[in-house]
């Protein structure tokens, strides 16, 4: 049975922990969403030069998906990264960024819990952290 002051101890390190994650997520979605909305204000302004340019766009939504990156010399995966210079490429990094959010929280209380020698929340974390990044990397996906 614990005792007051252990479990004292235990909810301060809890809110510590809570306070971080919470902290790193709202600024890395922050981050997401500002370069959502900078991508779109530069592409709309015509700042940044589409990939495929805005004319030819209704000649090829009717095609399938592997007939539209043929003819338009799209890039697959991660590939779009080569392309995020140009304007309807460049939503992608705000998205990337709000899809990995949650890399910066994970790492941030993995810190915290190596410094206290929990070892078991920090595998958890580690595991979540493996599982995001071979997710991301492509490297378990099926043929297409």
């Amino acid at each position: 049975m614990m005792n007051s002051k252990t479990t004292q101890t235990h909810a301060q390190a809890q809110h510590a922990e809570a306070l971080r994650y919470a902290f790193l997520l709202d600024w890395s979605s922050r981050l997401g969403v500002l370069a959502l909305l900078l991508s779109f204000a530069l592409y709309v302004s015509g700042l940044l030069t589409p990939h495929v340019p805005l004319d030819q766009l209704p000649s090829l939504w009717n095609l399938s998906a592997s007939d539209y990156l043929q003819r338009t010399a799209s890039p697959t995966g991660w590939g779009w990264l080569a392309l995020a210079h140009r304007g309807d490429y460049s939503n992608l990094i705000g998205i990337a960024l709000l899809s990995g959010c949650s890399v910066a929280p994970l790492l941030g209380v993995l810190a915290l819990y190596f410094q206290r020698k929990d070892f078991v929340y920090a595998s958890i974390c580690a595991t979540i952290l493996l599982v995001l990044l071979l997710a991301a990397s492509g490297v378990l996906t099926a043929g297409h």
